[in-house]
């Protein structure tokens, strides 16, 4: 463990100590003395194959009722017993974690001054062993609106096992805590869930609340719009990945093959892409629809960089997801059964004699810097390290030979091709968090406060309306179990949900507005070099409340349709009264009749599809 968590920190002047002083905005809900917590109907889950399954293995804390968060101006301030809570970052380190801490710290102090709040050292590592440091303006001082984790640290990401979570009950008992804050993505949250039925199975009475913050934003659902992060992690990237575009037209001569951060799911290259214009995008989501193969799709790259080249253009810039390679179906397939040697403990230099037939073949087809990269350990959720495997040079290498194969065969007639290869990844993870990341982040903290006042345990703090202004924000908590699904394996009428029930990855929209935008300029960005420049990340004057390009051209605000049809469902019932004419309840009853028709069809589809991705 670093000794020097929590220390005080020097910050070096300029910039760094302005965003020290920047207030986050709050909603108008968040702002008075009181806040009232509105509870809504039970909820279900997204997929209701999955519902009986997971309220089976969440039989305490699933079917839970959504809940809001309103200013209650007609109640008075009243004196409130101090509460204890312990906050715990979980997930990879993004820009606005701190200020989490930082707004819950601050509602936890409004609410009673004697309130404690309780950082853990080192992550989850700290959770089980008791690690703490109590969290005071004093320590907070010199990590408002800093980026990194650096103020508590982190570790494994992981609290599954029996003794794990054998661990953090102890520690919760021992802390007498009243509510525990999990700060994480998918996994993170995912575990809270667990934990939370646990806790309650075990008649412990922390609350568990997770909040939703990764840099990689798959972590979209019906109640969450975007990640803590994502904004400030895309406006780096998409800064880098514009340089790198200037440059390459300004040498005219070099393809950048570029690699960004994400995870599974596309969704940084995605944004970096509407964002900076590149040449090329391809998207892992694209490419498991499509089942295009590694060698397809070295094929549609050589078919750009030959369109090019008529044109008289020999640069280009072409940017991938790091889970692009978990995309390609035998790629996939490969990993597949090195993560089963890997679970079966075979020593890494006896895997290759183990791969089937066809695995073996084609790992002996892969250049040798990706087969050693293949063969790396684990994650902790047990995934291929996507992180430090060079997708983009395998591209390069491929692309390269065969535009030479092309050449020899006198289909290709340009200069020689040439690559220059990049993975824009850790370079964005410990930015100055953007205004939008230090706001949502700091409202997401006090949330957190007021789920635990109300009693909550298993749900994420949630804002709806994000693509507005901070006073249009709503504020909201959410169950966990009702972001949740359970994979599945076959096609068909009889498919049935196989696995443990999950907080997934949410992959790109391929029939969303976003996406629809991409396609439409995807020609024009191939040919015409339509590069934009954003620069860098404004704190203040014009842009410095820019948001997501995917996150204000998508309508996401199911909280508010959610008040549309409850005012729809209140006018029929008003119509409706005992003493309306048969003609309109007549009338009624045929048109609700068609509508529970077709809505019983849509939640109970014949056909079970597969998702777009993977899931390990």
């Amino acid at each position: 463990m670093n000794a020097d968590f929590g220390a005080p920190k020097e910050l070096a002047g300029g910039l760094q100590q302005r965003r020290a002083l920047y207030q986050p905005r709050l909603p108008p809900c968040l702002q008075g003395a009181t806040v009232r917590a509105e509870y809504g109907d039970a909820t279900t889950t997204i997929d209701s194959t999955c519902a009986k399954v997971i309220a089976e293995a969440f039989p305490r804390t699933f079917g839970q009722p959504l809940v809001s968060f309103l200013a209650d101006a007609e109640k008075a301030a009243e004196e409130r017993p101090p509460i204890r809570v312990g906050v715990v970052f979980s997930g990879r380190q993004s820009p606005g974690g701190h200020n989490v801490v930082w707004g819950l710290h601050d509602a936890l102090k409004a609410y009673n001054p004697q309130s404690v709040l309780y950082g853990f050292i080192g992550g989850t590592q700290g959770l089980f062993a008791n690690k703490t440091l109590e969290i005071t303006d004093d320590v907070l001082a010199s990590y408002k609106n800093q980026g990194g984790f650096d103020l508590l640290g982190r570790s494994i990401d992981q609290i599954r096992t029996n003794k794990q979570l054998n661990a953090a009950i102890t520690t919760c008992h021992s802390l007498n805590l009243d509510g525990l804050v999990i700060i994480g993505g998918v996994t993170s949250n995912s575990d809270a869930a667990q934990l939370a039925e646990t806790l309650v199975q075990n008649n412990c009475k922390t609350k568990v609340v997770g909040v939703p913050v990764s840099l990689n934003g798959d972590l979209k659902n019906q109640f969450v719009e975007t990640t803590v992060g994502f904004d400030t992690v895309c406006k780096v990237n998409s800064q880098l990945v514009s340089n790198v575009c200037l440059d390459a037209i300004s040498a005219g001569k070099y393809y950048y093959f570029v690699r960004l951060m994400g995870r599974k799911a596309s969704h940084v290259a995605f944004e970096c892409a509407l964002q900076s214009h590149p040449n090329m995008l391809i998207l892992g989501e694209e490419v498991a629809l499509s089942k295009l193969t590694l060698m397809e799709i070295i094929s549609k790259i050589c078919d750009g960089v030959q369109a090019r080249a008529e044109l008289g253009k020999y640069h280009g810039v072409l940017v991938i997801p790091e889970g692009l390679i978990e995309s390609i179906p035998e790629m996939y397939a490969l990993i597949q059964e090195i993560n089963i040697l890997h679970n079966n403990n075979v020593p890494v230099a006896e895997m290759p004699s183990q791969l089937s037939p066809w695995a073996a073949a084609l790992f002996q087809f892969l250049p040798p810097f990706i087969r050693r990269e293949l063969l790396l350990h684990q994650e902790s959720d047990n995934s291929a390290q996507l992180s430090q495997i060079d997708t983009e040079q395998l591209l390069a290498h491929l692309v390269e030979a065969e535009m030479i194969k092309r050449t020899k065969e006198g289909r290709y007639k340009g200069r020689k091709f040439s690559s220059v290869c990049h993975f824009f990844g850790y370079q964005a993870r410990g930015s100055l968090p953007s205004n939008f990341d230090c706001d949502y982040a700091y409202t997401l903290g006090r949330i957190s406060l007021h789920m635990i006042a109300a009693g909550l345990t298993g749900y994420m703090a949630t804002v709806a309306n994000l693509k507005d202004p901070v006073d249009k924000w709503r504020c909201a908590a959410a169950p966990l179990t009702a972001m949740m699904s359970v994979k599945r394996h076959l096609r068909g009428p009889g498919a049935i949900p196989i696995g443990k029930p999950a907080i997934h990855p949410s992959p790109i929209d391929l029939k969303g507005k976003a996406y629809e935008l991409l396609r439409e300029k995807a020609s024009s960005f191939l040919l015409d070099d339509f590069y934009r420049t954003p620069g860098g990340i404004q704190f203040e004057g014009p842009g410095s409340d820019a948001k997501p390009i995917t996150l204000t051209i998508e309508n996401q605000d199911y909280m508010g349709d959610i008040e549309i049809l409850k005012d729809y469902l209140s006018k029929v019932r008003t119509i409706l009264k005992p003493g309306c004419s048969r003609e309109i309840l007549k009338a009624a009853i045929s048109s609700l009749a068609s509508v529970t028709d077709v809505l019983t069809v849509m939640s109970h589809p014949l056909n079970a599809e597969l998702p777009l991705y993977h899931f390990n």
